[in-house]
């Protein structure tokens, strides 16, 4: 086996046409060409993000690294590149969250424990944009959003797994992915994939491609794109609650301790007719699952060689999406469907539009688009330079249906465009890389270069009607009684004596008058962003960094770092790393790294502002979330915004053992003043009811339109120190049989976290705990695919560890569970193939969730990373030309 502890500087140049060296990463390079599904074929492959400027092997790397083919890639039978790296890296995990306001579109990720704002995405080696949304609550990522990258576009992926701000910016604490873009100049593939859940619904549709065009003798274009379409699936029971029970064979049934059978309009006959049509999709009135979706992609990657040492390049991306999804279902007497006391003095009821009550459903319209442009070349062999502009932009545009504005009563539309949120990003960036004979195994490499980053973060406001407040966000709109300390002492005004003389009921003395009822503000579900909270929030930002490594001997290698970074919102901030890599024979290695990082709040975590249902003690309420800058987080304590800063540590063994690879590293990530949201602080318009009465006030003293119908705040803040470590394994091995070979890799991540600083001041017993424990310490992926002439065959097993969740002192462990896919596939003839395959071939399901996260008609808990969709089955088809 090849075993150079550097590439010679005649190899280096002839590779200098496919390095693109980058302040944000440097693009892979491979001593072979690639059709564009064929996987990387040499003895070694070659990388260098984490070590910038030459190209190392992945033993030789001094970093963890994993690099994947479009072989590995297409040995997944997903189409998403989110769930794809789910299946690659174990340390790489996605959730599925159908009822959580924008997330049910733009999935949550998370790698080592750390959320997917603290991983740094490369396209190219060039940093790809961030996603519009900013996720509610919990740590608020807003990170790229990886599912607008068709997988059709991918040549290879290089995961980093290690902590890398210093070379590559502000985000790389937990690591970088690096996504590579097919560069074929002809030939082309394409892919068609239909399949459905066992459980006969998520049907999906998928169609991908890829062509590759010549411009002229000394360039490429690479085209790719997706369409697909997927259907909504239902893992639900009508829920029963004491708050409501729709279950007609529990005692409980529509005589939960919230549902009002009082409400004007009600009848059981009505109300049980009217269940049929309160959820759009679905047998029950939640439908939980995943989202109804459609999206159409498009990637291309382009390059021209002006001269043997000057080349363009540019890239770029379209992706159009909708998505839809419900919320919790509104029933009689849950503080929005209550009866009103109109202007009239008669009553009035949402019922007589939806007798059963209704299931608002969400839509989420998703924009992104992307252009790259750059120019690249020599000065001389030992001089490098690279020269690029990018721009990024996402926006998502929300609609609401099957809900009303409850303030505005029976004036109410039932249908709302509630706003739009984007984010753009614009930069500049020059790279340098020199290379220095100083009398080393190998020339000294000195890569450096600046950065400059525009970022912008818009909140357009919505249709007025959908955060507008109606009369009866307030108490008595029309003045119908004496304003009194006691509303026993209360009397009808002369308004209400004269709608009392017309016939109405009006009893002023009697506090459960729906005169006193006061209901919520905006769409139900999402309320519009208002004009006081539709603003631009901008910043830039500029950077300076060098980098230096060498082989200093045939068997050392040392790198080391240091990154300037100033913003027009923090304070300048200075991050430094070290790393080095020892042989200690042909065919085992050391490697170890130390440095630090930060994080600086993006312009959207500093300025986004929501209105939605949660459920902060298990009840569904609504709760606002506001800026920390914001008079109402102010108001309620909160502080000003700061960087996370973080130090992380690495030592990893690597080994060619009787022909098995293994590389085993471990790691600690101390991240300081690490960013969350608090739990949500209750508010109540009750006197007695002490601190959320308080809390209350300090909205009114805000401003806050409907400040009565919140039943809880909160607000992101830096709200604590975490320590984060673990390890990762991967074993990679290949058998030769008489019939046949079979390639198998097993990957291995144990993950932990613990608190470094006391998070009582801002989490709650419930937070503190599922902060820890939710998830599972341990994740594993063992693959095997078999080749024998025409036919492939294909194994892969995930594994999830067992994890625990609370609610309301009572504790709830989930046992660990193990999804195996299969797929088989034969290749038809020299051009075309078919395979068949199933995921999670057994329909399992983790345990059944039996306290307050598995509430409202979830079975299962659904902001779990275990899956719980059930099992899977497809057919594909797929063409090379």
């Amino acid at each position: 086996m090849l075993k150079e502890r550097h590439i010679s500087k005649a190899v280096r140049v002839a590779l200098s046409g496919l390095l693109s060296v980058s302040a944000l990463g440097v693009s892979f390079a491979s001593l072979a060409q690639e059709t564009p599904d064929q996987a990387v074929d040499q003895t070694e492959k070659i990388v260098i993000t984490g070590a910038r400027g030459a190209p190392r092997t992945i033993s030789d790397s001094a970093v963890p690294v994993d690099i994947f083919s479009a072989q590995d890639i297409k040995d997944v039978s997903f189409t998403d590149t989110n769930d794809i790296l789910k299946n690659l890296v174990p340390s790489f995990n996605l959730n599925r969250q159908p009822i959580s306001d924008g997330a049910s579109f733009i999935r949550p990720a998370q790698m080592r424990g750390l959320p997917s704002d603290k991983v740094l995405v490369l396209v190219n080696s060039k940093r790809r944009h961030r996603a519009s949304l900013v996720q509610i609550g919990g740590s608020g990522t807003q990170g790229p959003d990886l599912a607008t990258i068709p997988s059709s576009a991918l040549k290879t992926v290089e995961v980093l797994r290690d902590g890398a701000a210093a070379q590559y910016g502000s985000d790389a604490i937990a690591g970088v992915i690096n996504l590579h873009l097919k560069d074929n100049s002809e030939g082309g593939s394409i892919n068609v994939q239909v399949g459905q859940h066992y459980e006969g619904d998520g049907e999906q549709f998928t169609v991908t491609g890829n062509i590759g065009f010549a411009l002229g003798d000394n360039g490429f274009f690479s085209l790719s794109g997706e369409i697909s379409d997927q259907g909504f699936t239902e893992r639900a029971e009508q829920p029963c609650e004491d708050s409501y029970c729709l279950d007609p064979d529990d005692p409980r049934f529509l005589t939960g301790s919230d549902f009002d059978t009082t409400v004007v309009g009600y009848s059981e006959e009505a109300f049980l007719a009217g269940l049929e049509s309160a959820s759009l999709e679905g047998e029950n009135v939640i439908p939980w699952g995943q989202p109804n979706a459609e999206a159409v992609r498009v990637f291309f990657n382009s390059g021209y060689d002006l001269s043997d040492t000057t080349s363009l390049y540019a890239f770029g991306s379209y992706s159009d999406s909708e998505s839809d999804s419900s919320f919790f279902y509104r029933f009689p007497g849950n503080g929005t469907i209550e009866n009103l006391r109109l202007e009239d003095g008669s009553l009035y009821s949402p019922l007589s539009l939806f007798p059963g009550g209704f299931t608002p459903r969400f839509f989420g319209e998703i924009e992104d688009v992307s252009i790259l442009a750059g120019i690249k070349g020599e000065f001389n062999e030992d001089f490098t330079y690279d020269f690029s502009a990018r721009f990024g932009s996402n926006e998502i545009d929300y609609r609401l249906i099957n809900t009303i504005n409850p303030s505005l009563g029976p004036d109410s539309p039932t249908e709302f465009n509630p706003g739009a949120l984007a984010n753009e990003e614009f930069q500049l960036q020059a790279d340098f890389v020199n290379y220095v004979e100083v009398g080393f195994d190998s020339p000294l490499t000195v890569a450096y270069g600046l950065s400059y980053l525009d970022e912008a973060y818009d909140i357009t406001e919505g249709e007025e009607d959908s955060y507008i407040d109606g009369d009866f966000a307030l108490s008595d709109p029309f003045g119908f009684c004496t304003d009194t300390d006691s509303v026993a002492d209360s009397t009808p005004t002369a308004a209400g004596l004269a709608v009392i003389a017309d016939g109405s009921s009006l009893d002023c003395s009697n506090e459960d008058d729906a005169v006193y009822n006061v209901v919520g503000v905006g769409s139900n579900g999402f309320p519009g962003f208002s004009p006081g909270f539709s603003e631009d929030f901008e910043r830039d930002s500029y950077a300076a960094y060098i980098d230096v490594s060498s082989d200093v001997t045939d068997t050392l290698f040392l790198q080391g770092a240091l990154r300037y970074e100033s913003y027009s919102d923090f304070d300048p901030e200075l991050v430094w790393k070290l790393a080095t890599q020892i042989d200690l024979s042909d065919n085992v290695g050391l490697r170890a790294s130390i440095g630090t990082g930060f994080r600086a709040p993006t312009p959207g975590q500093q300025g986004t502002t929501n209105v939605s249902t949660r459920l902060p003690n298990g009840v569904p309420v609504a709760t606002g979330l506001f800026p920390a800058s914001s008079d109402v987080a102010q108001a309620l304590g909160a502080e000003e915004l700061r960087p996370e800063t973080s130090t992380n540590y690495t030592l990893g063994f690597t080994a060619d053992l009787a022909g098995v690879n293994i590389t085993i590293d471990f790691y600690r990530i101390e991240l300081d003043d690490r960013f969350n949201a608090i739990s949500t602080l209750d508010v109540s318009s009750d006197p007695d009811s002490g601190d959320a009465f308080d809390n209350f006030l300090a909205l009114e003293a805000a401003g806050i339109a409907g400040a009565a119908s919140i039943g809880g705040v909160f607000f992101f803040q830096n709200s604590f120190d975490t320590t984060t470590q673990g390890f990762d394994l991967v074993a990679t091995k290949t058998f030769d049989w008489d019939l046949g070979s079979t390639v198998v890799t097993a990957s291995f991540n144990y993950n932990e976290q613990e608190f470094d600083s006391d998070p009582s001041a801002v989490l709650n017993e419930e937070d503190t705990f599922d902060f820890i424990n939710n998830d599972p310490n341990v994740r594993g992926i063992v693959t095997a695919r078999h080749t024998i002439e025409d036919w492939h065959f294909l194994v892969r097993a995930n594994y999830y560890g067992s994890y625990e969740n609370f609610n309301a002192g009572l504790v709830q462990e989930f046992d660990p569970e193990i999804f195996m896919d299969f797929e088989a596939g034969y290749q038809l003839t020299d051009n075309w193939n078919v395979s068949l395959g199933a995921r999670n071939a057994f329909d399992n399901f983790p345990d059944r969730g039996v306290i307050g996260d598995a509430s409202f008609g979830r079975i299962y808990r659904s902001d779990s990373v275990v899956p719980w969709q059930g099992g899977f089955y497809y057919l594909s088809v797929n063409g090379n030309f």
